[in-house]
């Protein structure tokens, strides 16, 4: 799946190196952990690589209607843990964002999980808001 069409996020704002699966139930993400000037990233990075999978799931609702992604809001995340302080440069790590909610508002939820070889190493709960 082309991430150029599914999200917003360009250059270096851009986490997530490709789409592996994305549903109306989920969007399943890999990534490669990197950082131009450390040799790992703080564990509270996890955040922003589930809100990414999270707004690629809504890029790829968009996209079955036949519609361009829209710009969405992380209004907060609840419950975050992860099994390690930081992640290493180099890295691969799969995302994943199930949902776990969504109205008519364009309010939503996401029960999201970070993994490196098949294990759980993050995870939370994440609301969103896409302004209709």
């Amino acid at each position: 799946m082309n991430l150029e069409f599914l999200l917003l996020h360009r250059g270096s704002a851009l986490f997530l190196d490709e789409i592996l699966e994305a549903d109306e139930e989920h969007c399943l993400a890999r990534l490669t952990v990197k950082h131009d000037r450390a040799d790992s990233v703080p564990a509270w990075y996890g955040i922003e690589w589930m809100a990414q999978a999270a707004s690629a799931y809504s890029g790829e609702r968009k996209r079955l209607q036949g519609l361009a992604p829209r710009l969405g809001f992380l209004l907060g995340t609840q419950k975050y843990e992860s099994l390690r302080p930081s992640f290493e440069v180099g890295t691969a790590v799969e995302v994943e964002a199930r949902l776990h909610y969504l109205d008519d508002t364009g309010l939503s939820a996401f029960r999201c999980e970070v993994r490196q070889n098949g294990q759980t190493v993050a995870r939370a709960m994440l609301k969103t808001f896409e302004p209709l």
